[in-house]
């Protein structure tokens, strides 16, 4: 019997097949040889000798996170305030760059578009090349759209607490009734996601909300490798002056001059800079 993990807590294994939602253990064939089966498997079930469903084979994955835990997913959904609370690029950049590096799409999903008319950051990505979704979860605004980019695929939430992910997930999926956490007076909203669950959608496919996802890939990284997952930098970079120009103030900087020519966002040039000198920094103390 094959199926798909929806769910895991505690060591149970909730396998969705095509009947039914099963309760399981693994194998411990799987502990053995150190394999753990994460949310998004897709699995093989037999009986053990007790005559209960264990989950006894994981089918190669096509992709993986590390943190948080899943598998097999066809986009991010990468959810940004543009207001309330205000932007982060580099935090929004530093999720899309964790994309990059795991070779997953990208969708940006730009909410609470009814409290603004500024579109500055929202022209930025789209000049970039990523998708873009503008949504309102409070009135509904764009969640068609969404809808539509969210079909039968699997689909991964993430951005900063009180961006509205689960408010937009409540609004995808009423009956789910995830937790939401409302902006507090410093503009940051209370982290209200308690576990990785895929959730199906009535259309077809799954979501599912992924607290964590970012730091951990992009924080392991060489801050020389950075400028390889700002894929609007590449065509520029052969007229650079120096060769390994890492863009950071360089003289003769081809990607500068394009970002002052804004034939390039100078929001995510300057988002990349701050980024690789966090890096630069979290290299010299870790």
């Amino acid at each position: 019997m094959q199926g798909r993990i929806v769910k895991g807590i505690g060591g149970f294994y909730y396998v969705k097949t095509e009947n039914e939602l099963i309760e399981c253990r693994a194998r411990g064939v799987l502990r053995n040889l150190g394999v753990t089966p994460l949310v998004g498997d897709y699995v093989e079930l037999e009986l053990d000798r007790a005559g209960n469903p264990a989950l006894s084979k994981i089918i190669p994955r096509k992709n993986e996170l590390i943190r948080p835990a899943v598998a097999n997913l066809d986009q991010i959904v990468i959810v940004a305030a543009v207001c309330s609370p205000d932007p982060d690029p580099v935090l929004l950049d530093k999720m899309l760059v964790a994309a990059e590096i795991r070779a997953i799409p990208a969708v940006i999903c730009f909410n609470k578009t009814d409290l603004t008319t500024d579109r500055d950051l929202i022209d930025s990505y789209q000049k970039c090349g990523y998708p873009v979704c503008c949504v309102s979860a409070e009135t509904g605004e764009g969640m068609e759209r969404l809808g539509q980019m969210l079909k039968d695929k699997t689909s991964a939430f993430a951005g900063n607490s009180g961006v509205g992910k689960s408010s937009l997930l409540n609004r995808i999926l009423p009956d789910a009734d995830l937790e939401t956490g409302s902006v507090s007076k410093i503009e940051r909203g209370r982290h209200t996601t308690r576990h990785t669950e895929l959730m199906e959608l009535p259309e077809g496919g799954y979501v599912m909300d992924t607290p964590g996802f970012g730091s951990f890939e992009v924080d392991r990284m060489e801050q020389n490798e950075l400028k390889q997952y700002f894929p609007e930098f590449l065509s520029f970079e052969e007229g650079c002056r120096f060769r390994g120009c890492n863009h950071i103030g360089e003289p003769d900087c081809a990607v500068a001059q394009a970002a002052e020519q804004n034939m390039i966002s100078n929001f995510r040039l300057e988002s990349y800079r701050k980024l690789y000198h966090q890096l630069k920094e979290f290299k010299k103390w870790k």
